[in-house]
């Protein structure tokens, strides 16, 4: 179901964004999940207060939103290996244009929450087709460091959009926040046109038949251990991300200037991690740098538990071995589930970044209807999925990647 003679396509360079360009782009694409939830997260507070409804119905906005994003890049990353990665991407990034427009002119919570649904299935085209692309453009150990150099790109924009988002505040509502987004959402809108195709096989089957290929991905035992287990890793830095502006200003009491500087700061150490994990691998073995990083959150989380309630400074140290290690296991988590597939990109792709996003609504769910400290709560979570994940890695490595 492939033409083989495009297979050169997929090395072509780009001839509008050049090579720093295609990097700058692939991060802002990664970006999208949380340039869409870290912008507004200043704002949760008051936007409860404006609609006059509880906190978890202003928290479906998030939890909704990373819901349905899952589900879309399903659709758009198979999609993406019939029709190509560029008319995916022109379609989904109008769609979230659209929608973030329409966000920022809602009347009512329920409105709000229709809008940001749309606005997660656009959005679910851009992470869905940018892991593809570097499958399709990089090879070897240049695309693991690519993967990490994206990665540290990324983290960028959940640095400085609370930043952002509390320094809108200043000067707008809410609404401005969404307007902001639905600019950015223009500005990708025109470097996916200046993108040129990556693809280098396409499949020629039916709708059903590329969309079910997703179902042929999920059956390579290999990739789907190495899925769920980098996937849950999304549990604990999602736990901290949904409930932060909550912990910081309603618990520690702070404004949301200084929420953000805060946030920023453990922001800062995701920024960290994928660099660090460039230097350490010129060193040290992939699967032990592995070992460590799930070792580093199970410690994080004890930390929190007895040290982080009594303040602010204390909660964001204790914290900040856990988002460390959270991002720097992510390139070698994405090189290894790239590596056990060698067909349908747009599918693994897909799959990587829904089971992610999954994993992080669960992480949500869980602070979001706990009635106690959340302070506690997001260390329990960094010490029950710690374990787990580094358990189930050890044996995934022993049984399946056979590594002795």
């Amino acid at each position: 179901m492939y033409d083989l003679n495009d297979f050169n396509i997929s090395k072509k360079q780009q001839r509008y964004l050049g090579n720093k360009g295609l990097i700058i782009f692939l991060a802002l694409l990664s970006a999208f999940v949380p340039l869409s939830t870290d912008l507004y997260l200043p704002a949760l507070p008051t936007m409860s207060k404006y609609f006059n409804i509880a906190v978890y119905k202003t928290n479906l906005t998030l939890i909704l939103f990373f819901v349905f994003f899952s589900f879309a890049t399903l659709i758009w990353g198979p999609l993406s290996d019939k029709y190509g990665r560029r008319p995916i991407l022109i379609l989904g990034l109008i769609c979230y244009m659209v929608a973030s427009f329409l966000c920022a002119l809602s009347l009512n919570i329920y409105q709000l929450i229709i809008f940001r649904i749309l606005q997660a299935v656009g959005a679910g085209a851009a992470s869905a087709v940018a892991t593809a692309i570097v499958k399709d453009v990089y090879e070897g150990r240049r695309r693991e460091s690519i993967l990490a150099l994206v990665q540290s790109m990324v983290v960028i924009c959940p640095a400085v959009a609370p930043t952002i988002g509390a320094l809108l505040l200043k000067f707008t509502s809410w609404r401005g926040v969404f307007l902001t987004q639905a600019i950015l959402g223009a500005i990708i809108v025109a470097g996916s046109v200046a993108f040129q195709e990556t693809i280098g096989l396409k499949n020629n089957g039916s709708f059903l038949y590329t969309v079910g290929r997703i179902g042929v991905v999920i059956k390579n035992l290999k990739f789907t251990a190495l899925l769920i287990i980098f996937s849950m890793v999304s549990i604990t830095l999602m736990a901290f991300i949904s409930s932060s502006s909550y912990i910081y200003q309603d618990y520690f009491g702070l404004s949301e200037q200084k929420y953000s500087y805060f946030f920023a700061f453990n922001a800062a150490g995701m920024l960290i991690g994928p660099l660090l994990y460039v230097r350490l691998s010129s060193y040290f073995k992939r699967y032990s740098i592995i070992n460590v990083c799930f070792l580093a959150i199970i410690l994080s989380g004890i930390i929190i538990s007895i040290l982080g309630r009594f303040a602010p400074w204390l909660f964001a140290i204790s914290l900040l071995p856990s988002t460390i290690a959270g991002s720097c296991i992510r390139p070698p988590g994405t090189y290894l589930m790239l590596e056990q597939q060698k067909e349908d990109t747009g599918s693994v792709s897909s799959l990587i970044s829904s089971f992610s996003t999954i994993m992080g609504s669960v992480g949500m769910i869980i602070v979001s209807f706990n009635t106690g400290n959340l302070v506690e709560m997001v260390g329990i979570v960094n010490i029950i999925f710690g374990i787990l994940c580094g358990f189930l890695w050890f044996v995934a490595k022993k049984v399946l990647l056979c590594e002795k």
